[in-house]
This record gives C-alpha cells, structure tokens and sequence, in this order.
C-alpha cells in the first residue's frame, strides 16, 4: 500500500539529510561566498566561468536544495491526496514546506548581503534542520499508515512525557550553538579536548568561549539523556518503541559527543565534521518523532 508516496518520501528524507550535510560542508570550507553575492544565479552568470572547489560546493549545495524543494513539493501533494486524514499528515506538510521557503530565503538573503551576522545565520542551520525532521515524521507517519499503525497508542508517564518535551526544545539550543562555533571560526579557538587548551581553566577570548559554551551544554545535555535512558530501561522495558527509540538516541549522542571530540584532535577533520552534522541532525529527528508519540500518549 501507498507504494509510490514511500519510495517519494524515502527520496525525500534522504535528499534532505543532504541538504544538511551540504550546508554544513559549505560553512566548513569557508565557501559562503563560492558564488560571489549574486543568487540564484553564481557570479552573475548562470554557468559561471570559472569553477574553483568553493563555487563547485555552493553550487553543488544550491542545486540538491533545489531537486529537495521539487520532491517536497512532490511528497507534499501525494501526501495530502493518499494520507491527508491522518491526523499528523496536513501539519506536517505545512511544517515542511513553509520552513523549506523559510531556508531557502535566508540562504538567499545571507548571499546578496541582506541578512548577516554569525548570530544570525548560525539559525539556518536550525530551521532546515526543522524541516527535515518535518519530512522524517511524514515519512514515518506514511509507512505507519501503510501497516495500519497511523493510530498507534502509547503511555508515557508524566517524568518521561516532561523530559522528552524539555530535552527536545534544549537540544535545538545545544545545535544553535554547535552552528554559532562554525559561524563564528571558532572551531579551533581550543586545540584540546576537554578542556581548551593546556594549564587554561577558562576562556581566555570570544571564540573560546563559544568553543567552551557549546561543549558545556553538551555536557548538561549528556547527562540528562544518561538520566532518561536509565529512567527508561527501568520502568519501559516492555515496551519496544520506547526503549529502542531512547538507545537510539543515546547511542546518536555518543557518537555526536566522539566525533565532536575527534574534530578538536584532527583540527576539524572535513569528514568527521559532517558525520558530526549527520549524527545531530538524525539525534533531533529521532528526538521529534518522540514528541509525535507523545500527541498520541492514551495516558
């Protein structure tokens, strides 16, 4: 059932996990302004004349953006057609594609100058981050409706329901500032992990500071989920969906937590920064999907 809107939506989901990762690439390569500050078109020219790796990674950047706005547009219109009396479904279109138009208008404005400041642009990476989730849960939601599940209850106590919601609003700070160290250059600011640098207790700079901010959320944001994991093993282990939801999350975070320590060693090694985009951006996925559960909590 539903054959051609799951295979769409799978196309969707993953082209958007691109599109995360692209952004994160073109901020990490310094290649903002790969096209000058001319958009849609690079360097005022539509096929631009030169091809330097910073203008192959925005453009590369701009067009699987654009191919991810054709298949939502796509996904979007399926879904209302096959799926649109689920519940979730029609919310999460509008979620999608307007924050999809949203990122597209700030990638735009950030190009041609009229929208800058790393305090700014640092949001970005969060709201395309909100559309993806938007697209995950519809993708979920479709393969649940095609097995009969689109009505699938759960009891969640109140410390768990509370937590999950709290966690998921502090986590989308917790990447605001992993997006403000790469905004900011602040990436290297401390060449040691944990702490920043040797015999250094605290910040000495800006940059550190930001650098030492983003690792202190992280810290808080660690502990709290070793708290929740435990809490859940405890008191869910009947339950499938919760328990291996939760380890999974948990196991997203360690290896965000690795792979943001093995960024500081390897001086921002360009594939482990990505993998560290990846694992946050499926970590919030993860951590939303949660927060539909609990819409449908029958506790």
């Amino acid at each position: 059932m539903y054959k051609n809107l799951k295979i769409v939506a799978v196309i969707t989901t993953l082209i958007m996990v691109f599109v995360q990762i692209g952004g994160a690439l073109v901020t990490k390569t310094g290649s903002e302004d790969g096209c000058g500050e001319t958009w849609p078109l690079c360097h005022g020219k539509l096929i631009p004349r030169d091809w330097p790796i910073d203008t192959i990674i925005e453009l590369a950047h701009r067009g699987v953006s654009g191919i991810a706005i054709i298949f939502l547009i796509l996904l979007a219109y399926m879904a209302w057609k096959q799926i649109g009396h689920v519940r979730e479904a029609k919310f999460l279109i509008y979620v999608s594609l307007s924050f999809i138009l949203i990122q597209s208008l700030i990638g735009a404005a950030a190009v041609i100058g009229i929208w800058e400041g790393d305090f700014v642009l640092a949001a970005h990476f969060g709201i395309s981050l909100i559309c993806f989730s938007a697209v995950l849960l519809l993708t979920l939601l479709i393969f649940e409706t095609s097995y009969g599940h689109e009505d699938r209850k759960i009891f969640v106590r109140p410390f768990l329901r509370y937590n999950t919601i709290l966690i998921t609003i502090y986590i989308y700070f917790v990447i605001y500032s992993g997006a403000l160290v790469r905004h900011t250059d602040s990436s290297l600011a401390c060449t040691e992990w944990p702490h920043c640098m040797p015999g250094q207790v605290m910040p000495g700079n800006f940059y550190q500071a930001v650098q030492m901010g983003h690792r202190f959320l992280v810290g808080i944001l660690f502990i709290w989920m070793v708290i929740i994991v435990i809490h859940v093993l405890r008191n869910y282990s009947d339950s499938k969906i919760i328990r291996n939801g939760w380890l999974i999350a948990f196991t997203l975070l360690i290896l965000q937590v690795i792979t943001g320590m093995l960024s500081v060693i390897t001086h921002v090694n360009i594939f482990i920064a990505l993998f560290h985009a990846l694992f946050i951006t499926l970590l919030f996925g993860v951590l939303c999907y949660f927060i539909m559960l609990l819409s449908r909590n029958k506790g």
